[in-house]
Formats: structure tokens, C-alpha cells, sequence
């Protein structure tokens, strides 16, 4: 329950606005007499024929293939009020649409009957809050009838998730699963099947001991159903206390404080205790920490370490099973999600996870046995894993390409993790180096942990050596593939000193300043840039936007023809992708500047493979105001007409001029533009630094940026204090950039 400190908060939440907490959205646009006959008759008549014709086309013209069914009949009320919040959590974490459905009967054949009917709509369900042991009977009812899977979570959420955990604990503490004593307390739904999951693991079914209300289950014992009496032993001991002496594992799925820490002491040394009784655990984690310093200690709860929580499991589960329209979920499948979420544990864990959770940082270990819940890797790790697993034992309706799979998963993640995803791709073939002048920071650090892993780029980290080692101590992290240089003791420093002299000697630097300049990683990073030596820099985690600017003009300089750089955001929607500029750079540009952001922007578009369509905006449309301001970026069209005759340009333009078709196509059909843009050139850098703030605030829009346009080499400046997925994701563009600038030079040649 609630604390009463928190009941009427938890009371609000569920009343306030619309009262409940998932509503129906629809997918398809709604908006005239069209759509209308599209989705209602007589345009419904088509897909239901060919579903007709061909029953498996449900799953490409309806929502079978991304619909469950939560399906209780409240006959385990410690659940019941849930139901609502699995709904949003199979979204939130999966991206499944769910409806919840209460069952107005405790006959379990009505139950099973109830979901029969449901079949041809929903490609799964979910059976929830039903008590034992009728729902082993119903889902086994079920698994044996339905073309589609069916998952108990009660029984195996549980099962899968402390699996995950059992394995890694058991790893810790050095001990083999086929010696290992368990004990249980509790018999239920959850109990018998968490055991049962054990034994698959590898877990002795004669090393298990039971109890329930009465004590030890043993044989001989009377009134046994039958799913208890597959766990019955030979046993001397008759109470929880006696049953936990020389136990290797302690597994509550029972009530709260029931465990004294004087009983933990009779268990065998380094003891795995999972007390998941909830809310309140069989024994308190301080507790039996106090009782056995030695033990590892599991809870059901988000205060403690280890939590265990079945949304690790059954969200991922399902998105598995659905995209391979299996037809059930069988035992390889709930085995292969343990041993992904097993083996996700082991992994590096990104900033966002512990920045979640308030944490400085989370390391497999004692502490963080499996993943937290709101890790975003879990989708990909285990989803591909319950897929393939569903492939390879015969009962997946489709066959899966696991990388295309995997990258399908990740544009559910949210649309910015596919596009970025696509150039990850690109630059995987041929992964250039990347000069990091801030190499000692963590999060740099951490960024280039990830690029290195994941053969994005080859990363090339500045500073001291000393320093950095100790950072990457303090943060767990491998220095493997990624070069270090101390520019302060770097043999080549002083050439790249008169380099610097050289270039800069008419601009007032002296040898001198020369020498002293090239110690900072800043322009030692350039220096290398320019030399050809390294691909890209990216810098700005703690310089200042036009401090880092500033070295990079005095080293790198424009583009030849150029006289300027600047900023483009690229702001990612669910549906589509824009370029914002120029956002950061030039606060008032003329109609020269606007015209060269403008084919800058274009040329780096083009660079990332996607065609540019280039709308000049303004209060004004095509002349349709008179003011200095919109003449300004009517000469600057006039100008790009003139030079750039094949460039998609065009305007001024209203925004929404600019972004909606319709607007485009019938009101200014002369307008060059084949289609609405996806490149905006703002007047001035108040409208363009407002506008993506605000989209990126208000708009549920994904910034990623600033990215630097103009310069000679591919040079990119972070914000400063930058989180590392935003520095990834820079040095993903910055990837692409330099991939294309060494294409660009050999096509040169």
C-alpha cells in the first residue's frame, strides 16, 4: 500500500485531467470527408476482404500485431489496481498498445473462454491478478488452444527477472547452480514458477525447499495439490528456520517479516537472500546485511539495490513475441530473456541510466546484479533475444534479420535514436579518428568508451595521461583503442609551434605565444587537425561556445569562398527531420550572410545523404509585406537563384508556409521547392536560437547540436556540460563530416 503521506498524492495523480491513465489515439489522419471514407466505409471494406482471403493480413492492416490484452478477474486483489499502470508501462518501455480487461467471473473457465473470444483482435495476452493454482490451469488452457502467446506475469515475470539475478549472484559468489541449495518461502503462483525456471537453469530440483503457510512442503505431506507436490523433498526440516540452515539461497515470494536475522545465520557462507515480498520484504535489506555481512540481498523494492521488477520482463517479452508472431511463449524464450538481461548487467552503464536513478555510477557487482528498469538498453538486448529464440525453436510465424531487428527497436526508442542510428551505419564501414582536446573530462571520457565500442570512430584524447588514467580508474572504464597525447610533452610540439607561428605571424602572435598556445589542448587538437593527422575535433564540454570558436578560425579558418561560419540545429519529430540555422553564430546577417548560411547548411545536409529543401523564412510572404526585413531575404533568394540555380531554395516564407504542403503547393505553386523544407534559414539569431529552444522544450522535438558549418575541416563545438549521449551524437555527425570531407579530397585528385 501507499504510505498515508502519500495516498491523496497517489489519489490525484489517477483523477486529475482526463481521470484514469491511457486514453485511444488514433494513428491515421482524421481530418475531412477524405479520411473519413478511408477509414470507415466504404474504404474499411478493402483490408477486411483481404484479411478475409488471408487471416495473417490482420497483423499488416490492423493493430493485432502491436495490441495485448491485460486480462484479469481480480481473484488476486493484492494486484488488482495495477492493471491501468502495466498499460502504461508496456508503452512507455515497449511501445505496445495495450486494453485492460476485468473479467466479471471467478470461474476460470469463463476466464479461459474470455480470451478465446479475444483471439482474432490481440496478438497476446497477459494474464494478471489471478490467484493459484487457477492460474496455472488457465494459462496452460490457453497455451494449448491459442495461436498467440500468452504470458502469466505473476508466474514468470518473476521468474525471469530473479533468474537473471540468481545467475549473476551466484557468479559473485563463486558457487554452481547445479550445487547450490534454495529455499523458499511461499508456494504460490509466482513461488512454483520461479523454482520450476530455476531447475531450467540448471538449479537441482532435489536442492530445493519449499514452504508455505504450514511449513516445509515435504513428502508425505498432506493436501498437496499437484504443482506443490513437485516440490516436495525428503527433508527433516519442518519450519522456515530449520529448512534455511546450510542454504545457499533464500527466495521470498511470501509476507513481509517473516525472516528474522537469527535465522540467516545458520546459511552457509556468502548467502544470495531475495526477500520479494511486497511492499514490505520478509526480512529488511539493513537487516540481513546486519545478520550476514557476507550475503548478497535482493529486494522487490526501487529503495533498495537489486530490485527485482517484472517490467524488465514482460514488456520486452511481448515486443519479441509480436514481431515474430509467435505463438506462444515457451521456456527458450523466457530463458533467453534471463540470460540477456544477465548478460546486460555486465555491460558499461550509460549516464543516462544513473542520472535516473541520482546515482553517481552503477558496476556489475554485489550492488547491481541485473539492469535497472529505466534502461533503454533492455528493449535492445532483450526483445532480439525472445525473438530469436521464438525463430529458433519453430514457433515464430516470421523470420528476423537480429541487426535489422535491433535497429527497428531503436527507432521505437524514439526517432532520434533512428536517424542517428542510420549514420552510425555509415560511419561503422570506415571509422576516422577524432581529436577529444578535453580528454581528462568523465564525460568525454565515457563518450569515448562508447565510439571506440561501438566502432564509431577512433577516439584521441588530450591532457594529461596521469589525470585521464585516474578519471578512467574512478569511472571504471577501459582505455583500450583509444590513443592518449599530452601535448605538453608531445615530441612533435615544437613544429607544430611554427606552424602556428607561421600562419598567424601577421596577425599579431609571436614565437613565443606560438610555443605557449600549442601546450593547449585546444590548439594542439587543431594543430593535428590541420596537419592532417587525426579526422575531426570535437570540443566545448568546458570551454565557453565562442572560446572554442575562436582557436578553431585562428587554426582551421572557412571553407575557401566563405567569409563565415554558423550553427544549425537538427531537430528530430516523430515524423520527420529539420535543420534549423543559423542558431548560434550570426546575430543579425545580411543578405550576403543568410545566402552563404543557406549553402552551407545545404552542402551539409547533402553531406548526411538527405536532400536539401531550403525554405528562407519571414514574417512576409513572397512579397506580400514591404519592410527592410523581408527584403533582406528576398535578395538573399535572388542571390542563391542566381548562383545555385539547381538549389531547392526558396522564399520568403512564412513558416508555416514553409512546412505545410499544402500551403506550399496551392497558394505559391511557383515556388521552387519540390516539397515542403526540412531546411530553415532563419532571419536573424533571435528568431532561429527562440524557435528550436522552444520546439525542443514545448515541441517534444530532439535537438541535436550545435553542428558548425563552414569551417575548412570538420571542426564541431559541443554546449558546454554537455551529457555524453548529446557528445556521442556530435561525434556521430562529426564522423560523417569527416568521412565525406576525405571523399570530397580523393574525388579532388
Amino acid at each position: 500500500m501507499v504510505p498515508p503521506s502519500r495516498r491523496q498524492e497517489a489519489l490525484d495523480y489517477h483523477a486529475q485531467g482526463r481521470p484514469g491513465k491511457i486514453q485511444v489515439t488514433p494513428t491515421k489522419p482524421f481530418k475531412d470527408q477524405r479520411d473519413l471514407s478511408l477509414a470507415y466505409t466504404p474504404g474499411v471494406a478493402e483490408p477486411c476482404l483481404e484479411i478475409a482471403k488471408r487471416p495473417e493480413d490482420a497483423y499488416l492492416y490492423t493493430t493485432k500485431g502491436n495490441l495485448v490484452a491485460v486480462v484479469s478477474n481480480g481473484t488476486a486483489v493484492l494486484g488488482l489496481g495495477n492493471i491501468g499502470a502495466l498499460a502504461i508501462l508496456f508503452k512507455a518501455f515497449a511501445d505496445i498498445d495495450v486494453f485492460d480487461l476485468e473479467v466479471g467471473s471467478e470461474n476460470p473457465d469463463d476466464v479461459i473462454r474470455f480470451c478465446q473470444l479475444l483471439e482474432p483482435t490481440v496478438g497476446g495476452i497477459n494474464l494478471e491478478d489471478i490467484r493459484s493454482p487457477d492460474c496455472f490451469y488457465i494459462e496452460q488452457r490457453l497455451r494449448e488452444t491459442l495461436g498467440i502467446p500468452v504470458f502469466h506475469d505473476d508466474q514468470h515475470g518473476t521468474a525471469i527477472i530473479s533468474g537473471a539475478a540468481l545467475l549473476n549472484a551466484l557468479q559473485l559468489m563463486n558457487k554452481d547452480l547445479d550445487k547450490v541449495k534454495i529455499v523458499f518461502a511461499g508456494a504460490g503462483a509466482a513461488a512454483i514458477a520461479t523454482a520450476e525456471h530455476y531447475v531450467r537453469l540448471g538449479v537441482v530440483r532435489e536442492n530445493i525447499v519449499m514452504a508455505d503457510h504450514k511449513g516445509v512442503i515435504y513428502k508425505g505431506r498432506d493436501g498437496l495439490d499437484e504443482f506443490k507436490q513437485r516440490f516436495a523433498v525428503e527433508t527433516k526440516a519442518r519450519t522456515l528456520a530449520e529448512a534455511l540452515q546450510g542454504a545457499d539461497v533464500f527466495v521470498g515470494l511470501s509476507v513481509a517479516g517473516i525472516v528474522t536475522g537469527d535465522m540467516l545465520q545458520g546459511m552457509a557462507t556468502k548467502p544470495v537472500i531475495f526477500a520479494l515480498a511486497n511492499p514490505t520484504p520478509e526480512i529488511m535489506p539493513d537487516e540481513a546485511k546486519k545478520a550476514r555481512p557476507d550475503a548478497i540481498v535482493a529486494t522487490g523494492r526501487s529503495d533498495f539495490p537489486n530490485q527485482v521488477n517484472n517490467v524488465l520482463g514482460f514488456p520486452f517479452i511481448f515486443r519479441g513475441a509480436l514481431d515474430v508472431r509467435a505463438k506462444q511463449i515457451n521456456d527458450e524464450m523466457e530463458m533467453a530473456a534471463t540470460r540477456a538481461l544477465a548478460a546486460l548487467a555486465k555491460e558499461e552503464v550509460p549516464e543516462s541510466v544513473t542520472r535516473a536513478y541520482g546515482i553517481e555510477k552503477l558496476k556489475f557487482g554485489p550492488d547491481y546484479l541485473i539492469p535497472k528498469p529505466f534502461d533503454p538498453r533492455v528493449l535492445l538486448w532483450v526483445a532480439p533475444a525472445v525473438a530469436w529464440a521464438a525463430v529458433a525453436s519453430g514457433i515464430a510465424g516470421r523470420i528476423i534479420d537480429v541487426e535489422e531487428y535491433r535497429a527497428e527497436l531503436e527507432a521505437r526508442l524514439g526517432p532520434e535514436r533512428q536517424v542517428m542510428r542510420g549514420l552510425i551505419t555509415r560511419v561503422q564501414q570506415d571509422p576516422p579518428s577524432i581529436v577529444f582536446p578535453e580528454g581528462d573530462d568523465p564525460r568525454i571520457l565515457r563518450a569515448a568508451r562508447i565510439l571506440a565500442d561501438e566502432g564509431i570512430a577512433r577516439p584521441i584524447l588530450l591532457g594529461d595521461l596521469d589525470a585521464i588514467r585516474r578519471q578512467a580508474d574512478d569511472a571504471s572504464l577501459t582505455l583500450e583503442d583509444i590513443e592518449l597525447m599530452n601535448p605538453r610533452s608531445a615530441p612533435d610540439r615544437d613544429t607544430l609551434a611554427e606552424e602556428l607561428w607561421q600562419l598567424r605571424r601577421r596577425r599579431g602572435i609571436t614565437r613565443r605565444e606560438a610555443k605557449a598556445r600549442v601546450l593547449d589542448p585546444m590548439y594542439y587538437g587543431l594543430l593535428l587537425l590541420r596537419a592532417g593527422r587525426t579526422d575531426a575535433l570535437v570540443a566545448g564540454e568546458e570551454i565557453d561556445y565562442p572560446d572554442s570558436i575562436r582557436p578553431a578560425l585562428e587554426v582551421i579558418g572557412v571553407e575557401p569562398g566563405r567569409k563565415h561560419v554558423s550553427g544549425i540545429y537538427m531537430m528530430i519529430f516523430r515524423q520527420q527531420t529539420f535543420f534549423f540555422a543559423d542558431t548560434t553564430v550570426n546575430i543579425e546577417p545580411d543578405a550576403a550572410t543568410l545566402a552563404e548560411i543557406a549553402t552551407a547548411t545545404a552542402k551539409f545536409v547533402t553531406r548526411l545523404g538527405i536532400e536539401p529543401r531550403i525554405a528562407m523564412l519571414s514574417f512576409s510572404n513572397f512579397g506580400s509585406v514591404k519592410h527592410p526585413a523581408a527584403t533582406k531575404v528576398q535578395q538573399a533568394v535572388a542571390m542563391l537563384h542566381e548562383r545555385e540555380p539547381e538549389l531547392q531554395v526558396d522564399g520568403e516564407m512564412q513558416a508555416d508556409t514553409a512546412v505545410v504542403e499544402r500551403i506550399l503547393t496551392r497558394v505559391y505553386p511557383f515556388a521552387k521547392l519540390r516539397g515542403p523544407a526540412n531546411v530553415l534559414i532563419f532571419p536573424d539569431l533571435n528568431a532561429a536560437n527562440i524557435a528550436y529552444k522552444l520546439l525542443a522544450r514545448l515541441g517534444d522535438a530532439q535537438a541535436i547540436g550545435p553542428i558548425l558549418v563552414g569551417m575548412d575541416r570538420p571542426v564541431h563545438v559541443l554546449q558546454r556540460l554537455s551529457e555524453v549521449p548529446d557528445i556521442v551524437n556530435m561525434a556521430v555527425i562529426a564522423a560523417v563530416d569527416a568521412l565525406e570531407h576525405r571523399r570530397l579530397a580523393h574525388s579532388n585528385k
